[in-house]
């Protein structure tokens, strides 16, 4: 089989959780007989090698002793490319396809699919566009608003803003992120604008939405290769239901030391069978209008009865394998659908048709255009 690889890691407050989910993919793909290679994506920014059956303790101090240094190059001869030897120029590595683990941040958001389809590298997972609508959270409020779909209110958030259109208490989220990083039930707006600037995972943007204490967490996972496909549903649980929180939070999904495989859960979840079907219902719409690719998670609250959209994770922590017990999909065969995915069905085709100089030609004196 051709060689394979496995990106994970990358500058993002998910690094960790991102470790966790690229060691266990590459560690199945080891098992299953494949040539991984473990590309490790550090805090800085910087690519390496490393050993694909590492344990999360090799990276606490950051790229594990022995790597190899790595470079992304763009172009017709682009890929992940090792330092040049003596006697010529570094090859990019001879990749058939990657399977992308980093969770939120630039690997997530559509900055690392963007540098790929530069490069040339074939990758499973969310294309640029899918990404960033799925990192949005404005921007995905607002598609699944105007499709119709249930959701809550979500207004964009900022020092000027005076009137929000519904009544407290509110949630303040992160426009781009994920994981619960960030996010803060408040009691009124007063509260929420002094958090602009006490909380820095607001920086890059913050959206507003009414708190609900009376929805929880229900969610499934969905994959589009070889067809369109749903999973199990599931609830959430708390690792602590005494500790106070008023919602699901990054402890209580990640800190279980397999990352959202062992978080604690109900699986499946005990609900009625109408809401099930709605569920699944508007799962297959979410998938559509966000034009998934590879495996993501979408996430849905609901009181038992009704139900509303919260997000989509296009890179799911674990890559959601824990929740495909009906209809049952090994891990491995799940990575073998995505990697099948990432060859047969590209990302991008950029295409220079009708760039044929007649502008050009044409265009005159540059400095007359100045004029």
């Amino acid at each position: 089989m051709p060689d394979v690889a496995v990106i994970f890691g990358g500058p993002s407050p998910e690094h960790d959780v991102s470790v966790l989910t690229g060691l266990q993919a590459a560690r199945e793909l080891l098992r299953s007989g494949r040539a991984v290679h473990a590309l490790y994506w550090s805090k800085a920014g910087d690519f390496s090698e490393v050993a694909a059956g590492l344990e999360a303790e090799a990276f606490l101090e950051g790229v594990p002793r022995g790597s190899t240094p790595l470079r992304l190059v763009t172009g017709s001869d682009g890929g992940f490319v090792g330092e040049g030897g003596r006697f010529g120029r570094a090859r990019p590595l001879e990749l058939e396809a990657a399977v992308v683990c980093c969770h939120g941040g630039p690997g997530e958001d559509g900055t690392l699919q963007a540098a790929l389809d530069l490069a040339g590298v074939a990758y499973a997972g969310p294309t640029v566009a899918g990404a960033a609508l799925g990192m949005d959270k404005l921007a995905f409020g607002a598609v699944m608003e105007g499709a119709g779909l249930p959701t809550l209110p979500r207004v964009l958030l900022g020092h000027d803003t005076a009137d929000v259109g519904f009544a407290p208490p509110y949630i303040v989220k992160p426009r781009f992120g994920g994981s619960s990083i960030g996010i803060q039930v408040v009691a009124d707006l007063a509260t929420a604008l002094a958090q602009l600037s006490a909380n820095r995972h607001l920086a890059a943007g913050a959206v507003l939405e009414p708190y609900r204490d009376d929805l929880a967490d229900i969610q499934l996972a969905v994959r589009s290769w070889p067809s369109l496909e749903l999973s199990a549903i599931e609830r959430p649980l708390r690792s602590d239901p005494g500790a106070g929180s008023e919602i699901l939070g990054y402890a209580d999904k990640y800190v279980g030391g397999e990352g959202m495989a062992g978080a604690p859960r109900e699986l499946p979840a005990r609900i009625d069978a109408p809401l099930e079907q709605r569920i699944r219902q508007v799962a297959g719409e979410v998938a559509r209008l966000c034009g998934v690719r590879g495996v993501a998670r979408i996430d849905f609250l609901s009181d038992g009865a009704d139900l509303v959209v919260n997000e989509i994770n296009t890179v799911p922590g674990s890559l959601a394998r824990y929740l495909w017990i009906d209809p049952p999909v090994p891990f491995a065969q799940l990575l073998d659908d995505l990697l099948a995915e990432a060859t047969a069905r590209p990302t991008h085709a950029y295409s220079a048709a009708g760039a044929d100089g007649t502008v050009l030609r044409r265009a005159g004196s540059i400095a007359t255009k100045l004029a």
